[in-house]
C-alpha cells in the first residue's frame, strides 16, 4: 500500500498540489493509524494531511476519487454467444473498487453466461488435441482465468504488468498503443496470437471462440491504459499547456484560452504574494530624544522611568500604473492590470490610469466592478488612436503633483506616438520626482526606435525598461518591482 500512496502523491504533484517529503511521511503514518478498510476515513485523513487550502482540498478529492475508484476489469463479454457484454448482470460493479472484493465476486462466471463458458472451455479443449500452441495456452494461467472471468486475478495481473511497463509515466495519447502492447505481451497475449494462427491454418471451428477471448482481453487492456492515461497525463498536460501559454505573446492568446490564462495569472499572483508578504522586522528606535525624556521624568522627581526616542516617519509607498489600451497593446494592459489588482495584499496603494488619445484614472472602476469588467470598461472609455504626448499632459494635470520619492511609476505601452509630440519634458519631470520609473514594452528591443516609435527617447527618462510580451516576463518584472518596494 505504501507504493500506492507514493503513486497517488505523484498524481497530486502533477496536478500542481505541492506535497513535501515531510508531508509524505505524515500521510504514511496516518494511513498506518486509520487503516485501509474505511475508505471515507482514509479519504478525510489524507485530505487533512496533504491539503492546505480549499483549492488544494478540491484538487485532492478529485485526484483521490480518480485514483482509488478504479474498478476491476470485466472479461465476461467473451462468454456470451453474441459477444455483447452489456447483457451480463452488473452486480459485480459495486464491489469492484478493490482487487480482493472483485476476485471474490468474479471468481466464477455470471449465471447468464455460465453455460456458455463451459461450452467454450470444452470446445477449446477439444481443439487443443491438434494444436500444441492452444494446449500450452490452456495449461497456463491466462486463458483459464479468461474462461472463468477471474476479474480479481486478471485485474491484479494487468495492474502489475502496467507497473512493470512504466504506465504511470504515460504523458501523450500517442503512447497508448505502445503501453497497450507492452501490457498484452506481459500478460501472455502472444500465446493467444500463436494459437489463433494455428487454428486458422487448421480451419478449426474453435477459432471464433478463441478470437472472442482475445478481443475481450485487448479491449480491457485498452480501457485500462485509457483510464491510466486520463489520470496520469491530465495534470502533466495541464502544466505543459500552462508553460506554453506563459511563453506565448499575450496578443496571440486565443479567447478560448482566456479563462485558463486568467487562472494562471491568479496563481502567479498568489505565488508572488506569498514570497513578498510583509514580514515583522525589529523596529529601529532611532536616537534618544533627551528633551522629551527629561520632561517626562519631572513628574517623578527627575527619575527617568520612561525613555523617548526620535522616530523617522516614512512616506507610504504608492504605485501609479499607466496602461496604453489602444488596439495594439490592449491585451497586454489587461493582464498587467489583472496582475496588479491580484496583488493588493502586498502592493502599496495603487492608482491606475488608462490612455490612448487621452488619459483618465480608472482606479474607481476596480473598486466598483470585478477586475475583468473594469478592464473592459477602461478599454471602452479610453481606447482609440495613440497620442502619448496628449496622454502625458493629462497625467501631469491629474497626478504629477502627487509623485514623490516613495512613488513608483510603471508604464505599459509600445511608445508609438503616430509622429506626435512625445512630451519628453513631462517624462523627465516624472523621472526626477519618483523613486523609480519602469517602462514595459510589448515589442522586442530590435523594434524600439523604428518607424514612429519614441521608445529610445523615453528610455532616457526611465530607471528600467524591458520588453514584456508574455506572462513569464510579466511575472519577472512584477517580482522585481515587489523586491524594490520592500
Amino acid at each position: 500500500m505504501q507504493s500506492s500512496l507514493l503513486r497517488f502523491i505523484e498524481i497530486l504533484r502533477s496536478h500542481a498540489l505541492p506535497v513535501s517529503p515531510a508531508e509524505t511521511l505524515d500521510a504514511a503514518a496516518a494511513m498506518e493509524v486509520v487503516g485501509y478498510s474505511d475508505r471515507e476515513m482514509l479519504r478525510n485523513t489524507l485530505a487533512m494531511t496533504l491539503a492546505k487550502s480549499d483549492r488544494e482540498e478540491h484538487t485532492f478529492f478529485y485526484c483521490f476519487d480518480q485514483f482509488f475508484d478504479q474498478q476491476a476489469a470485466d472479461f465476461s463479454g467473451a462468454a456470451n454467444e453474441d459477444g455483447d457484454s452489456e447483457s451480463e448482470p452488473a452486480s459485480d460493479s459495486a464491489d469492484a473498487a478493490s482487487p480482493e472484493s472483485s476476485e471474490s465476486a468474479g471468481s466464477g462466471v455470471g449465471q447468464a453466461g455460465a453455460g456458455t463458458a463451459v461450452d467454450d472451455a470444452a470446445e477449446l479443449a477439444a481443439a487443443a488435441n491438434s494444436s500444441p500452441a492452444l494446449q500450452e495456452l490452456l495449461e497456463g494461467d491466462l486463458l483459464p482465468a479468461l474462461l472463468e472471468n477471474q476479474r480479481g486475478s486478471l485485474s491484479t495481473a494487468m495492474r502489475r504488468a502496467g507497473q512493470d511497463a512504466g504506465l504511470s509515466k504515460i504523458r501523450l495519447f500517442t503512447q497508448k498503443g505502445q503501453y497497450t502492447r507492452r501490457i498484452l505481451d506481459s500478460l501472455g497475449e502472444d500465446l493467444i496470437r500463436d494459437a489463433v494462427i494455428e487454428l486458422e491454418r487448421a480451419e478449426s471451428p474453435a477459432i471464433d471462440t478463441l478470437r472472442r477471448y482475445r478481443d475481450v482481453l485487448r479491449e480491457q487492456v485498452r480501457d485500462f491504459v485509457e483510464q491510466q492515461y486520463l489520470m496520469n497525463a491530465e495534470g502533466h498536460n495541464s502544466a505543459f499547456m500552462e508553460e506554453i501559454l506563459s511563453k506565448t505573446r499575450l496578443s496571440n492568446i486565443d479567447r478560448r484560452h482566456r479563462e485558463r490564462v486568467q487562472e494562471q495569472v491568479q496563481r502567479m499572483a498568489r505565488r508572488l504574494a506569498s514570497r513578498h508578504s510583509a514580514r515583522r522586522r525589529p523596529v529601529k528606535r532611532g536616537q534618544l530624544n533627551m528633551g522629551k525624556t527629561l520632561r517626562g521624568g519631572m513628574a517623578h522627581d527627575g527619575i527617568l522611568f520612561k525613555t523617548h526616542w526620535r522616530s523617522r516617519k516614512r512616506d507610504k509607498a504608492q504605485l501609479l500604473a499607466l496602461c496604453d489600451v489602444s488596439g495594439s497593446v490592449a491585451a497586454y494592459a489587461s493582464f498587467l492590470l489583472m496582475f496588479l489588482y491580484s496583488l493588493q495584499d502586498v502592493l502599496p496603494r495603487t492608482r491606475s490610469f488608462a490612455f490612448s488619445s487621452h488619459l483618465g484614472e480608472i482606479s474607481d472602476l476596480f473598486k466598483e466592478e470585478p477586475v475583468e469588467r473594469a478592464i473592459e470598461l477602461a478599454n471602452w472609455r479610453y481606447g482609440g488612436a495613440t497620442d502619448y504626448g496628449g496622454s502625458f499632459r493629462d497625467f501631469a494635470q491629474l497626478a504629477l503633483d502627487d509623485i514623490n520619492s516613495s512613488t513608483s511609476v510603471i508604464i505599459l505601452g509600445d511608445a508609438r506616438n503616430n509622429r506626435g509630440n512625445p512630451e519628453l519634458e513631462i517624462m523627465q519631470s516624472i523621472y526626477q520626482r519618483s523613486k523609480q520609473v519602469i517602462w514595459l514594452n510589448p515589442e522586442s528591443r530590435r523594434a524600439w526606435g523604428t518607424g514612429d516609435s519614441e521608445m529610445l527617447r523615453y528610455q532616457t527618462a526611465c530607471h528600467y525598461c524591458a520588453p514584456c510580451s508574455n506572462l513569464q516576463q510579466l511575472e519577472r518584472v512584477v517580482d522585481q518591482l515587489l523586491k524594490s518596494l520592500r
